[in-house]
Order: structure tokens, then sequence, then C-alpha cells
């Protein structure tokens, strides 16, 4: 392990050594590598994170790159996945990066999860974001979910030692089927790396075993109004995710 690249994380009571070390050993599945995935990853793998794993079957199109910054003009038309693992290589060459340019389904999930410690939904498709956290629950693996609205973003740790879930979060399926997406409405391009930076913090959280998690809590943001607001009364309910599987 670097001595020097790390320095800081030393210096934090919180990580110190010992810290580092579980960051260097957990493995981390990050599912979508547009504008929460691109920044999210980048910060994992700077900071010593021991594996990523990409996942996400999309090409590089011109709209992703003003907030999708792994990117640029030469990578249109290609895999996501690859160009990710080729820049974050670059970034940090001491961890492992595997990518796979294909969607998280039922069919590769079992797979894809195999010693996987936490779960990061990048996605922007609120039908992955139920499969995921039904598949998050049946293993027993914390998910961190993000999701953006024009100049809105929120964030919740689920499956957190046994905590709620995306059902408990959003029971009513139709009501979110109602919702326009990012590519409608728009996002300002600024937001996605908030967010992202914020989904690694509770990923790096989660790892080194923090009391301080957002479990239970969905915490908002408003870029337009620089203001926060959390929600703390998440309950778990008596439905289960792996019913669903």
């Amino acid at each position: 392990m670097r001595q020097d690249r790390y320095s800081r994380h030393y210096s934090l009571r919180e990580i110190g050594i010992i810290g580092q070390q579980k960051l260097s050993q957990a493995r981390v599945l990050i599912i979508g590598l547009g504008g929460l995935g691109c920044p999210l990853s980048q910060i994992l793998s700077a900071s010593g994170i021991g594996a990523l794993v990409l996942v996400d079957g999309d090409k590089i199109e011109e709209s992703n790159l003003a907030r999708q910054l792994l990117f640029g003009p030469s990578d249109i038309g290609k895999y996501k996945a690859e160009v990710a693992r080729r820049q974050l290589e670059h970034l940090n060459p001491d961890i492992e990066i595997i990518a796979h340019a294909e969607y998280f389904e039922k069919s590769n999930a079992e797979h894809l999860l195999q010693g996987v410690d936490v779960i990061v939904d990048c996605s922007d498709n609120y039908k992955l974001r139920y499969l995921l956290s039904d598949f998050s629950e049946s293993n027993q693996i914390p998910m961190v979910y993000a999701a953006l609205y024009k100049w809105e973003g929120q964030i919740s740790v689920l499956n957190f030692n046994g905590g709620p879930s995306y059902r408990d979060l959003y029971p009513n399926e139709s009501a979110l089927a109602a919702l326009p997406s990012c590519s409608e409405v728009g996002v300002v391009s600024s937001l996605p790396a908030t967010i992202g930076a914020m989904q690694a913090t509770e990923t790096i959280k989660i790892i080194l075993g923090s009391e301080e998690v957002l479990s239970g809590k969905l915490l908002n943001y408003n870029a337009l109004k620089a203001s926060f607001y959390s929600i703390n009364t998440i309950e778990k309910s008596k439905v289960s995710g792996e019913e669903y599987i």
C-alpha cells in the first residue's frame, strides 16, 4: 500500500492505517456509469478501494459529455464500462477494475454480486432499482441509492443491517412510473458530481463500519436553493424483496 497516496486518510482518526486496509480489501459493485457513476468511481478508485466492478451496457453519446467527465469526444460510440475501466486504471493502477459492458439482470445478478461488499445504484431506472434492492436484500449486501431530478438529488443507504429497502422507501411502483426521466426533463450538469460524491462517502463509511450511515433516512439536496433536508422516518416493512426474485 502506497504510504504517500493515502496519507490524508491515515491522519483521520476514523480511518487510519487499519481503515485504509479495509478499503483496500473491499469490493464495490457500481451499476451505471452515467452522471452519478463517473464521479463516484473516480473517487472510490482514487481512495484505494481494492476492487471496483463496473456494470453498464450503454455506449457513450455526445449528450453524456457535459456531466460524465470520464469521457471525451473521441469516446463517443464506445462502451462506457470499457472506457471507464481504462481511465480508472490510469488514475490508480494499484487497484482492480472489472468492466462488464452489459446490464444488471436476474440472469447475471448472482455472478456480478459474487464477493461484493457494497452495491452502488447509479442507474436512472426505477425498475432496475427495485431489482437491485431485492438482490441486495436477499444477499444481505448494503446498497447506496441515489436519484436526480432537474436541480434536485436524493440519497439513502438501503438494506443496511436489515434496514429499509427501496420497496420501503417507494412502496407504490406505479407512482414512479409516471415520473419523467432526466433525459426528458433535464438535469444541471454539476448536480451528478455532488450526489455521486455523497454516494462515495456513504460507501466508504459502510466499508469502515461507521455508525453514522444514511440508513432509514433520505437526504435531499436542492442545488438551485442551496438547501438540504432529511426525512428520518423510513421504516422497514414486512414486505421482503426476496419474494420478487
